[in-house]
């Protein structure tokens, strides 16, 4: 037991709970000790010698003397590794059985004895003894992946059989330019570019608020995207057991004037050796990943607003007080979020009727309003006999059991729970069908809090017992392989539950927990950010690294979970939250109120006029949500998005693109009312000022309490909501004098399933005047208002 674990014990079992979350961990550590196989001896393996390689369909696979290897290409240029028959199927990360082989790719005999994959998008090249080259069309080298080690039972004789099932521990090495930066691996504090360092992948409540560099936190991903002078590229390891990433940062120059290379070893403690490479311009990279693991969910429209949440609001008269409190003051509000507090003993699936008598009349009565109520859904389920949520979960034997066949039980928020297997369809339905009450309370979305799992511990990894049984879609398995698939598995129940229950309407789910593809069911929150500016700063490394792991809708909670924002901290949050996706504001029950007047008459003016803003670029905000699920590209971009090989720009962390026309410099310090932005090439407006300025370089700009500095490409169309209700102009940019410019935008549909057109524009300027053309008509059908026009 570690200094935490003693310290967790020492505050936990001061309370009722905390005696029960005692017993809980013991418990758990004896079903391990049960049910977990003991370690026995095992012997290292390495591929050995090539033998020969058998050709096939945008590739073939390489045999060597312990070992074989499939390489295939797809069409749209996706590189699939296989070691020991591992196939790129089952998957819980692919949206489907994977693209097509490239047809045209070629397995052909390399010069040292290896072999090489040439295709019109990428080299491959197999290396005699296993290494593994992912090369440009030209030969430039991306990545070099050294030959994979694995330990295995001594006794082990199929290895392509024990690399199908994944039973032996494996690591492999690899070496990438020394210039590169590296980022992702799900949601990390620290970042968004990861430096030197190990980081786990084991989904984890960080047991009360984190900080940068606590790690690891809620979602963790094997996805990489590494930044590089001769290329960007994704790499994802296709194994959800828990694994550690070590990363070192390559040098130029080093020893003797030559390169030291970048280096990353994946150490994983089960599952199957294989990965998947994409490459090109970022902007391909993460198409090619939305093509491979599934399109964004669009999120409705009115989830691009504003959201209020809080834990604690306890009573229907305090929620119409906050919504009247936004209403008198004139400030925008989509949607107001209820916590576990609203359930009955925190049961989920129920309603305290004592605070909240008539949910559906408040529910009915806050929509006329505009403001949509969403629900808090924890997995957890009270172990309760004569509870209805319990007793029809235990009729379809839903819940997850030991190896004894006893159901397993944990300590949660309504007290002794059992969690039900998400990685079973029968009970994916089942627990689907649950959500129908929640849509007959009124409410209009969902968030899924505590999917980790949790089940709280003082000491040792707070979720369920590893050797726990799980379905994994009928191949079964335990909670090693489980876990870090748990949350994702709950978002897909609850997302294609709501599109059955309610077949007009677009889901809004989003979910603190989850894993590479979750994007296809909605999207997710920086979960219990502490207070401080500290925070402040990982909020803003959480959003972009999720979006360069394909999960474009995410957010914090604005002002942090925990502790008592000052005004001033609270006004940088809230500008800061007021350009992600996700805006929200949301607190814990012991944390001071969030909402904007309860900061005193200036932060209220200044929160305000950030309110305002997203308000009226929300039209440009549904634009990038239907881009994203279009192409892959996330809302929030890293400054270097079209210039990854500006090595400053791939170095800079305080500053990022919405979309491609805005540039958001938040101001992240205490104290600071001017800030240096570093630009990208090309001429940049300062919105508030007009000025122009030519980058790449760096510029001071004014960034005082009433705003952030926020510029804007030249050329740049943004589409923004008119003055009349319902109605967009477009906000247009002056290009550069010989440059031209232009945008896109995509008109609101509404809630549903419509697909609209999208509808492009161009700018140029012709004898001194900025003008705007749009494609496939004959005027632009749109008021237009000018900016920059010098």
């Amino acid at each position: 037991m570690d200094a935490r674990d003693l310290l967790r014990l020492v505050r936990t079992v001061r309370t009722a709970r905390g005696v029960r979350s005692l017993r809980s961990a013991l418990r758990r550590r004896c079903t391990d000790r049960a049910g977990l196989p003991r370690p026995g001896a095992e012997r290292a393996r390495v591929p050995g010698a090539a033998r020969g390689a058998d050709p096939l369909p945008g590739g073939g696979v390489v045999h060597f003397a312990r070992s074989s290897l499939r390489v295939r290409v797809a069409a749209g240029g996706a590189v699939f590794c296989g070691w020991d028959g591992a196939g790129p199927e089952p998957s819980y990360a692919l949206a489907g059985p994977g693209p097509e082989a490239d047809e045209r790719a070629v397995l052909e005999p390399d010069t040292d004895g290896g072999w090489r994959v040439v295709s019109e998008r990428v080299l491959v090249v197999v290396g005699r003894h296993g290494t593994v080259e992912v090369r440009t069309p030209g030969g430039v080298l991306l990545r070099r992946d050294l030959p994979p080690r694995w330990w295995e039972s001594a006794d082990a004789v199929d290895t392509e059989a024990c690399g199908r099932r994944g039973g032996a521990r494996w690591a492999v090495r690899s070496e990438v330019p020394a210039d590169a930066r590296f980022f992702g691996l799900g949601g990390r504090s620290a970042g968004p570019r990861l430096r030197d360092g190990t980081y786990r992948l084991w989904n984890t409540d960080p047991d009360g608020a984190f900080a940068p560099g606590d790690d690891p936190l809620y979602i963790t991903m094997p996805v990489q995207l590494v930044v590089a002078d001769a290329g960007t590229h994704l790499v994802f390891h296709d194994d959800a057991w828990d694994g550690r990433v070590t990363l070192a940062e390559g040098e130029e120059g080093a020893g003797s004037g030559h390169d030291r290379p970048g280096r990353c070893e994946v150490r994983m403690d089960g599952g199957p050796l294989r990965y998947w490479v994409l490459v090109g311009t970022p902007a391909r990279v993460l198409h090619g990943w939305s093509v491979l693991t599934g399109a964004a969910a669009v999120p409705p429209s009115w989830a691009l607003g504003h959201h209020h949440a809080r834990w604690g609001f306890g009573s229907e008269q305090e929620v119409r007080r906050v919504v009247a409190g936004y209403a008198e003051r004139g400030l925008p509000l989509s949607a107001l979020h209820l916590d576990i507090d609203h359930y009955r003993g925190h049961r989920v699936f129920t309603v305290d009727r004592e605070r909240f008598p008539d949910l559906p009349g408040l529910a009915a009565e806050l929509r006329e309003k505009g403001v949509r109520l969403v629900s808090i859904v924890d997995p957890a389920v009270k172990a309760e006999p004569g509870q209805w949520v319990y007793d029809s979960g235990a009729a379809a034997d839903a819940f997850v059991r030991d190896g004894r066949g006893r159901r397993v039980r944990g300590e949660v928020w309504p007290g002794e729970s059992v969690f039900p297997d998400f990685t079973d369809p029968r009970v994916r339905k089942w627990w689907g069908g649950l959500y129908g009450e929640r849509l007959a309370q009124g409410f209009s979305g969902v968030w899924h809090d505590m999917n980790e799992p949790v089940s709280f511990a003082p000491f040792g990894d707070p979720s369920l017992p590893l050797s726990a049984r799980h379905s994994l879609e009928g191949r079964g398995g335990d909670h090693r392989e489980a876990h870090n698939v748990y949350g994702l598995s709950m978002a897909r129940a609850g997302y294609e539950a709501l599109c059955e229950l309610r077949p007009g309407e677009r889901p809004f789910l989003f979910s603190r927990s989850g894993w590479a593809g979750m994007q296809r069911y909605g999207g997710t929150w920086s979960g219990d950010v502490a207070t401080g500016w500290p925070g402040l700063r990982a909020s803003l490394a959480l959003v972009l690294g999720l979006g360069l792991c394909g999960v474009p809708y995410s957010g914090p909670d604005v002002g942090g979970f925990t502790g008592f924002p000052s005004p001033e901290l609270f006004v940088r949050w809230f500008q800061l939250g007021a350009y992600v996706p996700l805006f929200r504001t949301h607190s814990a029950i012991t944390a001071g109120r969030r909402e904007p007047w309860e900061f005193g008459a200036e932060a209220l003016e200044h929160t305000a006029a950030a309110l305002r803003e997203r308000e009226r670029l929300l039209p440009y905000f549904v634009t990038l949500a239907h881009l994203a699920h279009r192409t892959g590209a996330p809302y929030v971009r890293p400054v270097w998005w079209r210039s990854p090989e500006d090595r400053a720009l791939r170095d800079c962390e305080d500053a990022f693109l919405l979309g491609d026309a805005l540039l958001v410099a938040p101001v992240l310090e205490q104290g600071a009312d001017r800030r240096a932005v570093r630009l990208p090439r090309g001429l940049w407006y300062d919105t508030a000022t007009g000025r122009a300025y030519e980058g790449p370089g760096q510029v001071l700009l004014d960034a005082p309490l009433s705003r952030i500095p926020v510029l804007a490409r030249a050329g740049s169309v943004i589409p923004v909501r008119g003055e009349e209700a319902g109605a967009v102009e477009l906000e247009v940019w002056a290009p550069a004098p010989g440059r031209t410019g232009g945008g896109v935008l995509v008109p609101d549909a509404g809630d549903g399933w419509d697909s609209p057109e999208v509808v492009r524009f161009t700018t140029r300027l012709r004898d001194g005047e900025v003008v705007v053309e749009q494609e496939g008509a004959g005027a632009v059908e749109y008021p237009v208002r000018v900016r920059g026009a010098r």
